[in-house]
């Protein structure tokens, strides 16, 4: 177990996770930090949680773990640029993770665009939401869920999911992770707020990318096609070769990424 005492301690950063708001237990980190920014919280709030009730993932499924086995944050952002560049956001939140777990001493890769995986398992997800106030971002909320002790994966999930201990056989300190993600965060976003796209953090991403030489499926709800993934570009696009040789993008949110043969 941790306390919003113990995760500050282990914060060392200018501003992310600078203030800790910590609940055992809530609806979703991301809904009880809306409702912190409506209430004035600043750029850099964390909000972070030992169990949620209504946690959400992308498209709106459900997301749910035990208590005390994972890493369930949200970070509060409220950048100064067009509203159009937020969805990056998500890609810089998953190399922040994939760095912070690589600290650990694991082996991690991510597949395109943000789940971070372990063992070509998820082992994260992110979940980015913007609001806006007319035509300006009122604020970004960045909610991160990592599978760290838990012991168990469900059977119909265990060809797509895994955890730090599940993989390793150590358990680890959720705080240490918090702290080593923070860190991380705050450098690549302070990277990206320059240009407003990853052309600072295109070499590491792509260094990370599972997905990266691979045979992968576009699961394109008009046409699904095939081809290989070479990288993403500044915009965060996937470029993909296809079997006419032609490298066509693919945009995160429009369509689904897969191995031929496997989750990754």
């Amino acid at each position: 177990m941790y306390d919003q005492k113990t995760i500050l301690k282990k914060i060392r950063t200018k501003w992310a996770g600078n203030t800790v708001h910590f609940a055992k237990e809530t609806d979703s980190t991301n809904e009880w930090i809306k409702r912190l920014s409506q209430n004035g919280a600043p750029h850099g709030t964390l909000a972070v949680a030992e169990f949620q009730s209504a946690g959400k993932g992308r498209l709106g499924r459900s997301w749910q773990a035990g208590t005390g086995s994972s890493v369930m944050m949200s970070l509060l952002l409220r950048p100064d640029f067009e509203p159009q560049n937020a969805s990056m956001l998500t890609l810089v939140m998953g190399v922040s993770v994939a760095q912070a777990i690589e600290k650990l001493g694991v082996d991690v890769s991510i597949k395109w665009p943000n789940d971070v995986v372990v063992s070509r398992k998820k082992i994260c997800g992110i979940l980015t939401e913007m609001r806006l106030d007319g035509m300006k971002i009122r604020d970004v909320i960045i909610g991160t869920g990592i599978n760290v002790d838990q012991e168990y994966i469900a059977p119909e999930l265990q060809d797509k999911a895994t955890s730090l201990y599940l993989e390793t056989g150590k358990h680890y300190e959720r705080t240490d992770l918090i702290s080593l993600v923070m860190e991380a965060f705050e450098e690549n976003y302070e990277k990206f707020i320059q240009t407003c796209d990853l052309s600072e953090m295109l070499n590491e991403y792509n260094r990370l990318l599972a997905n990266r030489d691979q045979q992968v499926r576009i699961l394109d709800q008009k046409e699904p096609w095939e081809g290989t993934a070479m990288g993403i570009n500044e915009q965060g696009e996937l470029l993909v070769k296809d079997r006419e040789d032609r490298i066509r993008t693919v945009r995160a949110g429009e369509v689904s990424v897969r191995g031929l043969y496997s989750y990754v």
